[in-house]
């Protein structure tokens, strides 16, 4: 019977030993090789120190700021270990509402998020984007047409010009994917940046 066994449990070691310790090690490094910056998370950093992730969204609430997305991630309440509390970005609990076409918290949250966006720029209809979360809750970027939803009340809360503004989105709006695959997009977190260095001069 051992003779039977053992040629099953030798191929589980080995396997064992090439799929979970050989190969991810392999992948691992030639991504650190081939991309150094993406395979280690694609961190930002301003002034020496590490601000974000350009693969990651956070949440921007200042007048002054580009907004991103909604985000709908939750971490467990510090007070009950049985609930939830809105955690915006929260990497570590990726994810949607789950809350359906009809669910009233949704909806009143979403009139809520039209009215507010129709208070900061009242002449334009508010991108959808603006007031929907995204599937995983992360999404770093939004549309051209969200950011430049949003110049008249970053440009008024920075003193500067709108015509400057719309220059910073235009300067950080990335194209389709080799022109085909994908929208035109902007990464927040890298506007704001931007948006920060014209505003100290």
């Amino acid at each position: 019977m051992l003779r039977e066994i053992r040629p099953a449990i030798v191929l589980v070691i080995t396997l064992t030993l090439i799929t979970g310790v050989a190969y991810p090690f392999a992948v691992t490094g030639i991504a650190q090789v081939i991309f150094p910056h993406k395979s280690q998370g694609s961190l930002v950093e301003r002034d020496g120190k590490v601000v974000g992730s350009a693969l990651i969204g956070q949440e921007f609430k200042g007048e002054g700021y580009f907004h991103g997305r909604p985000s709908a991630t939750t971490a467990p309440d510090p007070n009950d270990s049985g609930k939830t509390v809105p955690a915006p970005y929260n990497a570590a609990n990726s994810g949607g509402s789950n809350l359906g076409p009809t669910s009233q918290p949704l909806i009143e949250r979403i009139q809520g998020d039209i009215e507010r966006l129709k208070q900061e720029n009242p002449s334009a209809q508010a991108p959808a984007e603006l007031v929907t979360t995204s599937g995983s809750g992360l999404d770093p970027h939004i549309s051209p047409e969200a950011a430049l939803f949003q110049v008249p009340r970053v440009a008024k809360a920075r003193h500067l010009p709108e015509n400057r503004v719309r220059q910073l989105v235009a300067e950080n709006t990335s194209d389709r994917f080799v022109g085909l695959l994908g929208e035109p997009r902007v990464n927040v977190l890298e506007l704001n940046l931007d948006l920060d260095r014209v505003a100290a001069r």
